[in-house]
């Protein structure tokens, strides 16, 4: 199969990356976010990863892939993909409002853009993700992008994936 790359932008912001997925790594994974592309949320800056930026959807896939791939110690440029209840997001320190518990599953796709990033939760422990995808043009325009996000705020910006 030839490799399948997807476009990683902040829209707002008119930044984007190129990733390749990792088909080879986690194929049902690929294979899913693939299928449902283009796809396109508010972003948020994450609290515990660290360098870490990310969008909430509704559970896209027939079924939610199993934990193919896995890591709690990203790196830059990794893609990643979590599985969430509803009850997982619900707790109020997550800051999701009434968003959290809308929905049975939540999918959360991630961009790692700097290293150190620990996946550790005070709340439930280790959350291991699926590196599905790897940056490998345009990381650093992103990171200053992701950095900047996160000194002045998210509101207002979106975080789109969609096929190269």
């Amino acid at each position: 199969m030839a490799d399948r790359y997807l476009t990683v932008s902040l829209d707002k912001r008119g930044v984007r990356c190129t990733a390749r997925l990792l088909t080879e790594k986690a194929p049902l994974t690929c294979d899913a976010v693939w299928d449902a592309l283009p796809l396109s949320a508010d972003v948020y800056h994450a609290k515990y990863a660290r360098n870490e930026i990310y969008a909430l959807f509704p559970a896209f896939a027939p079924a939610e892939p199993p934990l193919e791939n896995p890591t709690v110690t990203p790196i830059p440029g990794d893609l990643c993909y979590f599985t969430f209840t509803d009850t997982q997001l619900g707790t109020a320190s997550y800051g999701y409002g009434e968003r959290a518990g809308l929905v049975p599953v939540t999918v959360d796709l991630a961009l790692f853009y700097e290293r150190n990033n620990l996946l550790l939760n005070a709340d439930t422990g280790w959350v291991p993700g699926i590196v599905w995808g790897q940056v490998v043009e345009g990381l650093d325009g992103m990171a200053a992008a992701c950095q900047d996000l996160w000194r002045t705020g998210a509101a207002g910006e979106t975080l789109s994936f969609r096929r190269a």
